[in-house]
């Protein structure tokens, strides 16, 4: 296998890898390198999600999400979970639950997400990224399947990870995470939720 690097970037790279299954013939596939992320569900005291819409320039429009940031250089999934809840949100989560992750376009990406339900929210915010105009929400669970199904949520990441906290909270949730996790630890050393 060849590797050749097209692009380099402050987030993202491209390269383009040449491989080959056995002895069958050679082909190429672009991969879009990316450092992974965080998605949060951020849950309040009364049970609702606090959701953000957001400009996305991609889309070119305003889109309804879960809060979700890139991983800066040599930061865990946990811390890039806290600062990524503070800028968007504007809370910090008492706890933290890992409840896994999923690959987001694995066909021609790196990036890897990592999934976290918040709880115990303090308001306590810290400044947007540059070009972010972020306007939170708060939502009940039992909306995430109209706003999936109407179109009005339709962002992958958020869905997988929403839809996976409303198993978790509904099969788990009883008023404070505890001893109803059988936490193990996750690669990075922190607990997750299984």
């Amino acid at each position: 296998m060849s590797i050749n690097r097209k692009y380099e970037g402050n987030r993202i790279s491209l390269r383009v890898d040449t491989a080959r299954f056995g002895e069958g013939p050679e082909f190429d596939r672009e991969i879009v390198e990316h450092p992974g992320s965080v998605v949060l569900v951020p849950i309040t005291d009364d049970g609702k999600i606090l959701l953000i819409r957001q400009y996305r320039q991609a889309a070119k429009k305003i889109l309804l999400e879960a809060s979700a940031g890139t991983r800066e250089a040599g930061e865990s999934p946990e811390r890039t979970a806290h600062r990524e809840l503070q800028e968007e949100v504007g809370y910090r989560a008492g706890k933290l639950i890992s409840i896994g992750g999923s690959w987001v376009a694995p066909g021609y990406s790196t990036e890897y997400s990592h999934i976290y339900i918040a709880t115990e929210l303090e308001p306590a915010s810290l400044p947007s990224d540059d070009g972010e105009d972020i306007v939170v929400e708060e939502i009940e669970f039992d909306d995430l399947h109209r706003l999936i199904a109407s179109g009005e949520l339709e962002d992958q990441m958020s869905i997988a990870a929403l839809l996976s906290a409303q198993y978790v909270y509904r099969e788990h949730f009883k008023g404070e995470f505890g001893d109803i996790y059988r936490l193990l630890p996750n690669d990075d050393g922190t607990q997750g939720c299984y």
